[in-house]
């Protein structure tokens, strides 16, 4: 019979808080007015250990079509006669924006400005349009208006040069859609060359923050449907073996290549001069983990093998899929 302190102490155990002894900080990918309102988030952040979230356009729609959370607002809207359709969903999404902003705020402070941001994306149809990105990141930027607030925008061709002129104008930085690791090495480089732009103007880099997301399940999904397609017609046991030792591996080693080309770039001598002055390299994020299948083999290896430190079997999967999607990123 186990003694009555250990069985307390194996309730209260959260393996969500836990891996941020493993150099982990989890973030919520999914927002909607009544995780405010109701507490919800309070709780995920005192309870869970939640230490950051991010949303994109599709999360709103979902949040705003899905419920009658926000018909208050938009009533309060319909004589705006000069706001079309973006410019109401910019001002219900900032709203909420602010508002997650401001309950992250004390883990932004706890935890030195590493952990405590809300990401709020750019219009997806920029993706391809270098100068709408900047000049929006921009605006966005000023409307928020909080400092725990990450700018999103697609590592795209056109994406990268806006990226790394919103650093070198102060914008703290989301890269999102990343998948291929040469792609990862630029935006590591534009975030590099973004701050060495902020500091010669005279700002401060210790202030400075980005995340690049690495999308990790999406690759399987895919990667998966062939593995699973070629073993319907795999014709000996040696080849069905290799092919099931496969399934949900392709994406995860893709990470810790990326992972490695992280450590190299953000050890140089070039960084190091930023370091000197107390910037802090890019979070390697990875996302999205929304499905049970996902987050089981997330949790196999939720730290890449170049890592200092692992986290191999402290994530707690549904049962099922889950309502939100969590992300992991490398502190």
């Amino acid at each position: 019979m186990q003694p009555v302190g250990v069985l307390e102490t194996a309730k209260k155990a959260n393996p969500l808080k836990d891996l941020l002894n493993f150099g982990q900080s989890v973030w919520l990918d999914y927002i909607r007015r009544d995780l405010m309102t109701s507490g919800e988030l309070k709780r995920l952040i005192d309870e869970d250990g939640l230490r950051g979230m991010t949303s994109n356009p599709a999360i709103f729609e979902k949040a705003i079509t899905g419920s009658t959370l926000y018909t208050d607002l938009l009533n309060s809207l319909r004589s705006r006669s000069d706001l079309d359709a973006k410019g109401r969903y910019e001002i219900l999404a900032i709203r909420d924006i602010q508002d997650a902003a401001d309950f992250l705020k004390p883990v932004y402070q706890s935890s030195k400005r590493r952990d405590g941001y809300v990401s709020l994306e750019v219009s997806p149809y920029l993706a391809r349009d270098t100068k709408g990105s900047i000049e929006e990141a921009r605006r966005l930027w000023k409307a928020v208006g909080r400092e725990n607030v990450m700018i999103k925008i697609p590592g795209t061709a056109e994406g990268l040069p806006a990226i790394q002129q919103a650093l070198s104008e102060g914008i703290n930085i989301n890269v999102t859609l990343l998948f291929a690791q040469e792609v990862y090495v630029k935006v590591a480089e534009a975030y590099i060359a973004g701050l060495e732009q902020f500091a010669k103007s005279g700002g401060d880099v210790s202030r400075m923050a980005s995340v690049a997301s690495f999308f990790v399940s999406r690759i399987d999904s895919l990667v998966d449907s062939i593995i699973s397609a070629r073993l319907k017609v795999a014709s000996s046991p040696q080849e069905k073996q290799s092919l099931q030792n496969l399934l949900g591996k392709v994406a995860i080693a893709n990470a810790k290549q990326a992972y490695r080309k992280y450590g190299e770039l953000f050890s140089s001598p070039r960084w190091k001069s930023l370091a000197a002055h107390s910037a802090r390299p890019v979070s390697a994020r990875t996302s999205p983990t929304s499905s049970w299948r996902a987050c089981r083999a997330y949790k196999r290896r939720v730290v890449t093998a170049s890592s200092p430190r692992r986290a191999s079997s402290s994530i707690a999967c549904p049962r099922s899929p889950a309502p939100f999607a969590w992300s992991f990123s490398a502190r």
